[in-house]
């Protein structure tokens, strides 16, 4: 696996995870004692972070100096790629930001649905890339290690370059509903888009009264032009065009919201010479009607009369020269539809076929102005779209790439279902923080300490267990050249805050004499994390990270400073770990090294990290790859529960005879899911990794 190329984009912080423009990027710096990486500096708003109530975390609160994440991301997507996004509309990949809300996918029931997700990290990159052409015409330019959901489950777009991995071949058959052939959407800017709306908002949706009052004295002749509707976005974009035209308006409300009803809002004018050209002029239909003309019509009349539900797409009205003119504008733009009956009201519907590959081209094409309109979360994943792979080609030298990372792991991606980076997730499971495979991209709260002090001083402040190093390890190699710990350390210990650290840094050992004072004022807790124990394994699960035998040095140094430390087993690999021999070497070497106890767990495997370690396992032990497809079928992330009761039976006897201390189920559950939950901070705070283990 190749992870090379990597490149922030500069110019623009929220390209970063959790770097928007409010965290005061203060400066990105390079040095050559930490050749390879780059510190991106900023002033953070928060120092401590809250746990959610429903969280099987004991404790409440952590900490996050860093924001480590090196990101060496193999799925990459050509940047004018289109995303579909939760308001229905289709964006270009590159202009994506984080926090954006998009759609991803998950498996609810017997179906894959369609839901909402945000984009939680951004890349760019280059590299060598291929052109994967389908049926119904829709391009993919994607690096050769992407993948995409197909009928037969996810696959790469080409194969490894050594060995063999599940990856596209011709005829495989994507998951989505494409994007076809058709041109890219209409300038909602262009003067024949804007005429064309205003002539389907209008005429499906407008007022417009011509009257004459006799009295004794005169003849008052009236003329009114009245466009009401509920949804602002439309009735806003309608007053900009109308604008354009000349014609000036003011919103005003029209009628007062009701329980059953949603307040309306009106574009009145009562000028002569306006409610006569917007009648005679802006509404007319061309004999001539060019594309954009056809595109902004259907947006139009889309806005003031159509509607999308239960998967069908309808535009009804009984005037029979607007839905003539309806159908020949779908028509021409390639939609399919028919016209249906009459209803005894006269009104007919005039019905978009062709299911959701259809209607997603309808919504592309025009860009309508309603979104409520356009969203598709909890739609099934069911296409008649032609997603068959035509060809696969190879293009020539290497192009920019970008990548993003999401809450459901994939996205839509010009209308397939796309997986995002998962070297992301193996990354952040395996804490890779030393090296150049995790921190070579480093957030740094360089103004975290004083933060801390002023929030630890608040009266509110209820001097809860603050725990460090469940998200990033604060002991990673940045911490060498910030420095931030020993003023956390101090902060927490002045305050009266009692304090947990988890790591697998060896950094810790700088700081025993301050953790030590700390210790004589408030509960110090310290866990080192060794998974590891084969130095070759290790090196080819875990590469990058301190030695094993460095931090049993480590936890030497801890407990012969009076630190009851504990050290997590994780994860133990079955039949790989989990023998008899080398459980007892493994906890011969803790209790040597004056361990207190041990926590231990079987591998776990999320839908992030499962493909990667099963390419890992077929590299490495393909012997034993049939024996883990049968303890983790399927989706299946855990190891099956007989197993997991075996490996406690095997576990604590031994534990016991070292010498070492083990915890009550309940409490040894929750530790674990410290290592297995992701962390949500308050929205007040910038959205962590995941956390940083394999199991």
């Amino acid at each position: 696996m190749r992870w090379q190329g990597q490149t922030i984009d500069g110019a623009d912080a929220d390209a970063l995870p959790g770097l928007e423009r409010r965290s005061g990027l203060v400066q990105s710096v390079t040095t050559p004692e930490f050749a390879g990486m780059t510190f991106h500096e900023v002033l953070a708003k928060s120092a401590l972070n809250a746990v959610p109530a429903a969280s099987r975390m004991p404790f409440r609160w952590t900490i996050n100096p860093y924001r480590g994440c090196s990101h060496a991301c193999v799925y990459c997507l050509d940047p004018s790629t289109l995303v579909l996004c939760a308001d229905g509309r289709q964006r270009a990949i590159n202009e994506l930001r984080v926090g954006d809300e998009i759609i991803g996918t998950e498996r609810q029931g017997h179906y894959r649905r369609y839901v909402r997700t945000r984009v939680e990290a951004k890349w760019s990159t280059r590299k060598r890339a291929y052109r994967v052409t389908l049926a119904d015409g829709t391009e993919l330019i994607a690096s050769g290690d992407h993948r995409f959901l197909t009928d037969r489950g996810w696959k790469h777009v080409a194969d490894a370059e050594t060995g063999q991995r599940p990856h596209l071949t011709l005829n495989n058959r994507l998951l989505g509903f494409g994007v076809g052939r058709f041109a890219p959407p209409a300038d909602i800017q262009d003067h024949d888009f804007r005429r064309g709306y205003l002539t389907g908002m209008i005429r499906g949706d407008g007022m417009i009264f011509h009257g004459a009052y006799a009295s004794a004295q005169r003849t008052r002749h009236i003329h009114r032009f009245r466009l009401a509707l509920k949804d602002r976005e439309a009735l806003e974009r309608s007053r900009r065009y109308l604008a354009a035209e000349g014609i000036s308006t003011i919103t005003r409300p029209f009628s007062a919201e009701t329980e059953t009803r949603a307040p309306m809002f009106a574009l009145p004018t009562a000028k002569r010479a306006e409610v006569e050209r917007i009648e005679n002029d802006l509404t007319a239909v061309p004999l001539e009607q060019p594309s954009a003309w056809r595109a902004g019509f259907l947006s139009g009349i889309f806005d003031a009369e159509g509607s999308c539900s239960r998967g069908v797409l309808r535009v009804a009205n009984s005037d029979e020269a607007l839905l003539s003119t309806t159908v020949a504008a779908l028509k021409a733009l390639g939609i399919p539809c028919i016209l249906e009956p009459a209803r005894t009201n006269g009104v007919r519907n005039v019905r978009v076929t062709g299911g959701l590959p259809a209607r997603m081209r309808f919504f592309a094409l025009t860009q309508p102005a309603i979104t409520r309109k356009l969203g598709i979360a909890g739609t099934a994943v069911k296409s008649v779209a032609d997603l068959r792979v035509v060809g696969i080609e190879e293009l020539p030298g290497e192009r920019s790439l970008i990548d993003i990372t999401t809450g459901t792991g994939d996205f839509i991606a010009n209308g397939v279902i796309s997986h995002n980076c998962f070297a992301r997730g193996t990354h952040q499971y395996l804490d890779l923080d030393a090296g150049h495979d995790f921190d070579s991209q480093i957030v740094v709260k360089t103004n975290l300490v004083e933060v801390l002090q002023r929030e630890l001083r608040r009266g509110s402040w209820q001097h809860e267990t603050v725990a460090l190093g469940t998200n990033t390890d604060p002991y990673q190699r940045a911490e060498g050249r910030y420095r931030l710990m020993p003023g956390i350390i101090r902060a927490l210990a002045e305050s009266g805050t009692p304090m947990s650290i988890l790591t697998k840094g060896t950094l810790i050992r700088r700081d025993i004499p301050l953790l030590v004072e700390a210790a004589k004022h408030v509960p110090v807790d310290i866990q080192m994390s060794i998974a590891m124990y084969d130095d070759a394994l290790q090196h080819s699960i875990e590469p990058g990270t301190p030695t094993t035998q460095a931090r049993l040095d480590t936890v030497r140094a801890l407990a012969d400073a009076g630190f009851r430390v504990g050290v997590f087993l994780m994860p133990i690999l079955p039949r790989i770990t989990d023998s008899v021999t080398a459980i007892d070497e493994v906890l011969t070497r803790i209790a040597e090294a004056g361990a207190d106890h041990a926590v231990y767990g079987a591998l776990h495997l999320r839908p992030g990290v499962k493909p990667w370690f099963f390419e890992w396992l077929q590299r490495e032990r393909p012997d034993l790859v049939y024996s883990y497809r049968g303890l983790y079928p399927g989706s299946a992330s855990e190891a099956p529960k007989g197993y997991r009761q075996w490996l406690s039976k095997r576990m604590r006897p031994l534990i016991r005879a070292h010498g070492l201390h083990t915890q009550s189920e309940e409490d040894h559950d929750r530790m674990r899911g410290i290592l297995r939950e992701r962390m949500r901070p308050t929205p007040a705070s910038a959205p962590p990794a995941a956390p940083a283990m394999l199991f």
